[in-house]
This record gives C-alpha cells, sequence and structure tokens, in this order.
C-alpha cells in the first residue's frame, strides 16, 4: 500500500505555517484536541477521509490523531487541495493522496488508496467516499460503523441514497448542523466565493449586476456580502419561498433568462445541473464573468459553451476567456468548479473550527455507539441540538462574550403551559 501521494514534499515548511497558522485561530477544535488527547478515544479505530485538503482540515486530522485514529486521507475535488499543506500532513506521517489539478481519473484512483487501509469509519464531503465504497468495495462495509458527511450536496445525494435503500451503513448530516449551515455556508461560503472572484479577476465589485443563483444559505450568505460591497443584487431561483427572502432582503428576483442578458458578474449555488447553459451564454454581455460555488462543476454547462465558442485561452491564474462565435467575450472562473477553494483557500479557520468540531463529534458518536454494544440504525441521522448549543458556547467563551441564564422562575413559566393572559 502506498503511504502518500503529493504534488512536492519540498513544500512541506510552507505548508506547516499556513496549518500554524489556523490552529491559532480554531479554539474549539483545540478544546477537543485538549480533553481527548490522554483517554485516545479512537484507538484502534481507522478513518478513511475524503475532504478538501485546507490548512483547517490539517488541523481536524490532527486532533483525530491525537484522539488516537489512524487515518488515511484524499481531496474530494481535484483543484482544491493546497499541494503545501499536503505535503506538510505526508512528511508528518499522515497517509494522505492529493495534489491540486487531478484528473477524474486520479482522483478516484485517491479515493481507491484510501480504502486500501479498510476503514472503520468514512468521513465526507460530497459523499464520493461513501458512493465509491457502495459501488466497488462493497466487501468493506460489514466492517465500517458509519460515516459522516459535510456537505448540502452530499447529504442530499445520501438521502436519495436511504429512500431507495442503496444505503448499506448509518451517516451523520454534519452539513444540518446549525454551528454548521447557519455559519460555515452562509458567512464561509459568502467571503470565500468573492475572495476566489477578486484573486480571478481583481474586479471592482461595487456597482456591478451580481447574479446569484439560489437564495439557500450559500446563496444568501454570497449575495448578501456582494450587497455590502456595493454590487446590484440579482436572484434566480426556483423556490418560491427562497425567491421571497431574497426579495425581502432587498434583492431583484428574476428567471435566469433575463438575468443573463443584464449580469456582470454570476455565481451559481444551487447543486443542480444545467443552471447556466449555451441560451444564457449567447445573451451576456460582452465581458461576463462566470463562476460556481456548489459542490460539483456541472451548474454551469462548459460542454454547451465549447460548442459556441471561437477560441479559448488563460488569461491569468483561474480565469479563462472565451471568444463566442457571435464575438463577444465571457469569462469562466476555475474552470466551473468551486471558486472559493480553487481560486481561494476556502472558508475563514474561525467558522471552519465550528464545522470540523461537529464531524469531530459525529465521529465520536458513532465510536461510542459501537462501543456500547449497538448500532445506529442504517439511514441519514441528524446530531443532537444539544451539542449545536455546546460547540456555540465554547466559541463564544473563546471570544470572551458571556451570556444570560434564565432563572428558576423563567425556567418553571417555560414549563407551564397554563399560564396565559
Amino acid at each position: 500500500m502506498a503511504k502518500f501521494k503529493v504534488k512536492d514534499l519540498k513544500l512541506a515548511e510552507q505548508g506547516k505555517m499556513k496549518i500554524e497558522w489556523a490552529e491559532s485561530r480554531m479554539p474549539v477544535l483545540a478544546a477537543l484536541r485538549a480533553k481527548y488527547k490522554k483517554t485516545k478515544p479512537f484507538k484502534g479505530f481507522k478513518i478513511a477521509g475524503c475532504l478538501h485538503v485546507t490548512k483547517e482540515t490539517a488541523v481536524l486530522i490532527k486532533t483525530f490523531i491525537d484522539a488516537g485514529a489512524e487515518l488515511s486521507w484524499s481531496g474530494c475535488n481535484p483543484l482544491s487541495t493546497q499541494d503545501d499543506v499536503a505535503a506538510s500532513l505526508a512528511k508528518d506521517g499522515v497517509s494522505i493522496f492529493a495534489w491540486h489539478g487531478m484528473n477524474t481519473k486520479e482522483f478516484y484512483w485517491c479515493i481507491d488508496r484510501t480504502l486500501d487501509f479498510k476503514p472503520h469509519l468514512t468521513l465526507d464531503d460530497g459523499a464520493d467516499l461513501i458512493f465509491t465504497v457502495h459501488k466497488k468495495y462493497t466487501n468493506l462495509i460489514p466492517n465500517i460503523i458509519g460515516g459522516t458527511e459535510e456537505t448540502t450536496t452530499g447529504v442530499h445525494r445520501l438521502r436519495k441514497m436511504a429512500e431507495k435503500g442503496a444505503l448499506k451503513y448509518p451517516v451523520f448530516a454534519v452539513n444540518d448542523m446549525i454551528t454548521k449551515w447557519d455559519f460555515d455556508n452562509v458567512y464561509g461560503t459568502g467571503q470565500s466565493s468573492i475572495d476566489g472572484i477578486l484573486r480571478a479577476t481583481s474586479v471592482l465589485i461595487a456597482g456591478k449586476n451580481f447574479v446569484v443563483a439560489g437564495y439557500g444559505h450559500c446563496g444568501s450568505g454570497v449575495a448578501n456580502r456582494a450587497k455590502g460591497l456595493g454590487a446590484n443584487v440579482i436572484i434566480t431561483e426556483v423556490k418560491p419561498t427562497s425567491a421571497l427572502k431574497g426579495t425581502l432582503e432587498g434583492h431583484e428576483v428574476m428567471k435566469m433568462d433575463e438575468a443573463a442578458k443584464v449580469g456582470d458578474i454570476f455565481i451559481t449555488a444551487t447543486g443542480v445541473k444545467d443552471v447556466i447553459v449555451g441560451r444564457h451564454f449567447l445573451s451576456m454581455k460582452d465581458g461576463a464573468i462566470i463562476c460556481n460555488t456548489g459542490h460539483y462543476d456541472c451548474e454551469i454547462n462548459l460542454v454547451e459553451l465549447e460548442k459556441i465558442k471561437k477560441s479559448k485561452r488563460t488569461i491569468r491564474p483561474n480565469c479563462e476567456e472565451y471568444t463566442l462565435n457571435n464575438g463577444k467575450k465571457i469569462y469562466i472562473l476555475a474552470q466551473g468548479r468551486l471558486v472559493n477553494l480553487s481560486a481561494a483557500e476556502g472558508h475563514p479557520s474561525e467558522v471552519m473550527d465550528m464545522s470540523f468540531a461537529n464531524q469531530f463529534n459525529a465521529q465520536l458518536a458513532l465510536v461510542n455507539m459501537y462501543k456500547s454494544g449497538k448500532k445506529y440504525s442504517v439511514d441519514v441521522h441528524k446530531l443532537p441540538d444539544e451539542m449545536d448549543q455546546e460547540i456555540a458556547g465554547v466559541k463564544l467563551a473563546t471570544m470572551g462574550l458571556k451570556l444570560d441564564k434564565l432563572t428558576k422562575e423563567q425556567i418553571m413559566y417555560n414549563d407551564d403551559f397554563s399560564a396565559g393572559t
């Protein structure tokens, strides 16, 4: 079994410094690390992970190792791996298979390698690891206690598997925790997506017509960050309640066919395919910028774009200029993949601190249930609400913030259903 495969081990020192920077801004994981370093609850358990290899992920990996786990890791997106971070982890002895710019065959080869050591637990962002186990490595399933899933797209995919009876072991939907999707998805995606756009283009956001496809947690985060920078934000949606929310929060709402004609910058955040297609490209302004912050690269139909292009060139890092047959130029960022991770560094450490604390606790819940001799049912499970409050409480404490507490009388009032006018 290969121990690791990364771009260049010489980048390890640079990666080490980035990881140290992240560690200094992830106090919740630091608290978990300190709590479980001596007891090592994961001792004897192997975790296969498929998640963006960033400095924040490295802190999660080190937390698991300090808690006794054995790990093997791959990146969950071909363009999101930070090669210096991967090199630092490999040099520290982590079994890791990830590099920036891998093709699809290499991507799945890396996932295959993480399964060579027969894991007891899986940790996913997008469900490609879990799906690979179910498709190619069914012999491993009896040995797997359960898994965890990080993102909206992956949870949706797994719920469909469960509905159809295709899911064969229990999975925790980490994405559905308040301390994940109300913070990571909103504030993390919002800030890091704008960061990716700026790094790839250096354009002025203020005054631009900024089109956001999808007004869920991620899309709303992007929209409100863009609005804060002075953009005129336009929302496209298929869900009436989301469109109404966008309207009441001060954004325009229109169909993509109309938005395509007036937009300057487009970003997709829907989780579905073909949000921007051939006819949209043809109706866009000369100079329009298009990117995606959804997990998969199918939201922008690049196959149709290729058919209507006259020429293509890379004009700056993560920015490709397409000259269309009608003479207009449009710009695709990060090859239609996650702009925040491909063109920037992903979410800030402070917000990933809570998301990854949820990952750690979810994996620990699976281990503790196994140790007790019981099993979770084969389904997609949600973690208890109390865990959200505990993680948020630790985060607030590290920020030096204090909360009020209910008095005995207030608690009694809350429990007294007879109290009225």
